[in-house]
């Protein structure tokens, strides 16, 4: 299969935290020997520091644009599709068009679009890459236990991504997961070697083993150690993808006892913190995420430049992101996360300039570092999300009670005055839920947790706009477009790959 990602650079201009790792086209050979700006592969390999270098780079694409499009930002660009193809994350004007083709449901049926391609291209760029540090790491030299730790991480990490790269692959372009079948619908190609052979569609339940076992060796690997930034993982943050991978997959035991386990250490933030711009990686609920520095920025690709209300882009001046009302009127004014929301739209606090509109309910949770910097840390993982998880899951194995403990701990922590779960069986389970779709606005979780559910999309009775939905209102669970085409460039490329039906 020739793998659309195609060439890559490892550059050598380094930050204090950050490497870059390119990506070009129309060549396979993965590193370069430009004397300027790229080193060649027996440098990479030829130290612990080096190796660490390619992994540093792979943090970096998590949020800086690869190629021209500014709405492409790697995973942070990725959350935000997530989210405009839900009810939840509403564009109350088309604005300058980013994104508008996703609310309408139309990337994922182009296949030729650029929108489609993006997310297959981006994260099989992080297997490629992963896969040429687990191939090369064991053999680069380690003449320190420095350098032995320093490799062991690096390795660590590799298997890491690659777990996230495949579950995120697997969900965006393969059916969804169904716990207790076989699962024989197909996935996506499990790549575990940097060559482009022809290679067809493993199956659904093929790609999740692999995703499981390279989490297991991640956690292995990444046992003892310790990170230098929250952009990087350890063994919590593979526990907490432990604990999302297998709660899509209905394993809701592993999926309680690892979201268990990942929050050890992480507390929830107070009242205060949560309404004070989502934008540190110093939170100290916040257990991964990439912080993006001033020599680092990409202005209007930065996730602020699309999800902050401050920051001075055409797109927040015409289209600011707004909740959704019918989801918003489910929580009462108590509750810290409603704070910030503007139903009237007019957010007074912000002294917004008359050039910003102004639309009710738009959203103020997200704050970039000021009108002239869309910078702002883009959050991954919280020990939120832990919490819910395992909420959620003890609830679907018949542990209600103990799921209550959970659950009404974290609702008292956003909500002073909540008086506990009073719900029971299915309702109870929605309550945990609309929790979730809740706190994570504007996270990139919605498509993906409809997805699990087997839910369908419902926008009916909100603050939508036709003009922008353009009459994507309702999608059933069973409709094909919940899975992403395969890009029409790979399949030019690879004969052995299979079109997902429309």
């Amino acid at each position: 299969m020739k793998i659309i990602i195609e060439k890559y650079k490892i550059l050598t201009v380094l930050s204090a935290l950050i490497v870059g790792i390119f990506l070009n086209s129309c060549q396979s050979d993965y590193l370069e020997t430009d004397p300027t700006t790229a080193v060649s592969e027996e440098a990479a390999y030829s130290s612990a520091a080096n190796l660490m270098a390619i992994i540093n780079g792979m943090h970096r694409d998590m949020y800086y644009r690869q190629n021209s499009n500014q709405g492409q930002s790697g995973q942070s660009g990725i959350m935000i599709m997530m989210d405009a193809l839900g009810e939840d994350l509403v564009f109350p004007s088309t604005g300058n068009g980013w994104y508008i083709t996703t609310v309408r449901w139309q990337d994922q049926i182009n296949e030729n679009g650029s929108n489609d391609f993006y997310p297959y291209q981006f994260y099989y760029s992080l297997i490629r890459n992963a896969n040429l540090v687990i191939a090369n790491g064991p053999g680069v030299p380690a003449p320190t236990a420095a350098d032995e730790t320093t490799i062991k991480k690096a390795i660590g990490e590799a298997y890491a991504f690659r777990a996230f790269s495949y579950y995120m692959l697997v969900q965006i372009y393969g059916k969804r997961y169904v716990a207790n079948t076989t699962n024989t619908q197909l996935g996506v190609p499990i790549r575990l070697v940097a060559d482009e052979s022809p290679m067809a569609r493993n199956t659904v339940e093929e790609v999740y083993a692999q995703i499981n076992s390279d989490i297991d060796e991640a956690l292995t690997r990444l046992s003892g150690t310790s990170r230098t930034a929250k952009s990087h993982f350890d063994q919590n943050v593979v526990l907490g993808l432990k604990a999302r991978i297998a709660l899509t997959q209905g394993n809701y035991v592993l999926a309680a006892a690892s979201a268990h386990s990942a929050r050890a250490g992480y507390s929830l933030m107070d009242n205060t913190t949560y309404v004070s711009g989502f934008n540190t990686l110093a939170n100290g609920e916040w257990m991964w995420g990439s912080a993006i520095i001033a020599d680092q920025t990409d202005y209007f690709g930065n996730f602020g430049a699309y999800m902050s209300r401050n920051y001075n882009s055409t797109n927040i001046r015409q289209a600011p992101k707004a909740i959704n009302t019918k989801l918003y009127n489910m929580f009462p004014s108590t509750d810290v996360r409603t704070k910030v929301v503007d139903p009237t739209g007019a957010h007074t606090s912000l002294s917004l300039p008359s050039t910003y509109s102004k639309f009710p309910y738009t959203s103020q949770k997200f704050l970039s570092v000021s009108t002239s910097d869309s910078r702002m840390d883009v959050p991954y993982m919280r020990a939120a999300e832990m919490y819910l998880i395992e909420a959620e899951a003890l609830a679907k194995i018949g542990d209600e009670a103990g799921s209550k403990v959970i659950f009404n701990e974290f609702s008292v922590n956003r909500n002073p005055s909540y008086a506990g779960a009073a719900t029971t069986g299915t309702a109870y389970i929605d309550e945990i839920i609309r929790s979730r779709r809740l706190e994570f606005w504007g996270e990139g979780f919605r498509f993906l947790d409809l997805k699990r559910l087997n839910q369908g999309l419902d926008r009916s009775g909100a603050n939508h706009s036709n003009v922008v939905i353009n009459n994507i209102v309702t999608v059933p669970s069973t409709d094909p477009r919940w899975e992403y085409l395969i890009p029409r460039s790979e399949i030019n490329a690879n004969p052995l790959i299979e079109q997902n039906p429309l």
